[in-house]
């Protein structure tokens, strides 16, 4: 089949490296230059967008912020509703989407001024976090407040924009689960994995090296469910959640959803037999699924910084991926995958390079 990938940044590479693999033919659109590109390219065809989309057979997506030209042209090709996922780009819709589907999210109200967002904060006697409802992404457009603080500080920044206002939950761990609906409606998910946040960015991602009550992998695919067959959704997609509580009581609430492949799925690139890339274009071809086979890693990103380390190129259990970006502060330009490792290993490993390698300030 041919697909046309939406963005031609690191996801879009990697899932059209997963197409080559499958046997399907791929281009890229770079969204920024609205030119067309082959995998791996960084000279453009000669070929409109317009072209492009009647080349493809299936039009998909790295990132949901969507052109709407784009998905006017894409039309039929797109097998997921966009105005579906619009839900999923816009915080207000996606908990209110939530609260509809009787999925378990932190409390929270909206607003949508400056003087709606000082009637909202009324409300709250506790810490809480406050977050733009469109845009903003590894802890950009958020904000912390606990009671004492200086609301009137917050109204030049938080206040000029529609956002959400939630409790900040003193929560166990973070977790996510990735998984992929097909277009016949087969569903497959990965198992939960831990994932560590610094400064509101994803720092790095222990996969398989704890087992998670099987009550909290069976609510996190039931909602993985409900959101995919409320949305028709088809591909992959993440679920970020806080775990609450201990033990058998321990309870899962949604932080953010975003409806295409994950950072804190990278990991299935060398720790997996078939990684969240490939879900999604086995889900978009309607081709099988396999039956997951896992080894036990850790995704340690790289953020803001000039280069990995020749020492970890050449460590014998590592896989560097470098995205080719110009580095700046808090911008991810790659990660390491390191795989046969203990857990032990795995933390040692944090310890001793996320200093060197993460410039988040």
């Amino acid at each position: 089949m041919k697909l046309l990938i939406l963005g031609n940044g690191q996801l879009g590479q990697m899932l059209a490296q997963s197409c080559i693999q499958l046997g399907h033919e791929v281009l890229l659109v770079n969204t920024r230059s609205n030119q067309v590109v082959p995998a791996a390219a960084h000279v453009a065809l000669p070929m409109s967008i317009a072209e492009a989309m009647e080349w493809a057979d299936i039009v998909s997506w790295e990132h949901e912020q969507l052109d709407p030209e784009h998905v006017q042209l894409a039309a039929d090709k797109l097998l997921t509703d966009a105005e579906k996922i619009r839900p999923l780009t816009h915080r207000q819709l996606e908990k209110a989407m939530c609260d509809a589907l009787g999925i378990a999210t932190a409390p929270w109200n909206s607003y949508d001024s400056q003087s709606s967002f000082l009637e909202a904060m009324t409300e709250w006697q506790q810490p809480v976090v406050i977050k733009a409802s469109f845009g903003g992404y590894d802890g950009k457009s958020q904000w912390r407040w606990q009671p004492g603080d200086d609301e009137q500080m917050l109204v030049a920044e938080a206040g000029q924009q529609p956002g959400i206002i939630e409790a900040m939950i003193p929560f166990r761990c973070e977790v996510s689960i990735v998984g992929a609906r097909a277009r016949d409606g087969r569903i497959l998910c990965y198992p939960l994995v831990e994932n560590v946040h610094r400064q509101g960015i994803l720092s790095h991602t222990f996969a398989g090296f704890q087992t998670f009550p099987t009550h909290l992998q069976n609510a996190a695919e039931a909602a993985f469910r409900k959101i995919t067959e409320h949305l028709g959704y088809v591909g992959t997609l993440a679920i970020e959640f806080f775990v609450v509580g201990e033990g058998e009581q321990a309870e899962l609430l949604v932080n953010e959803i975003a409806p295409r492949v994950h950072n804190s799925g990278h990991w299935t690139l060398t720790g997996c037999n078939a990684s969240q890339f490939d879900l999604h274009i086995r889900a978009l071809t309607n081709m099988p699924f396999p039956e997951l086979s896992m080894t036990p890693t850790l995704m340690l990103n790289a953020i803001g910084c000039e280069q990995v380390p020749q020492t970890l190129w050449q460590h014998p259990h590592s896989q560097v991926y470098w995205y080719g970006k110009e580095p700046r502060v808090g911008r991810k330009v790659g990660h390491i995958n390191f795989r046969d490792i203990s857990e032990q290993q795995a933390h040692a490993l944090v310890s001793d390079w996320t200093e060197a390698l993460q410039l988040l300030s």
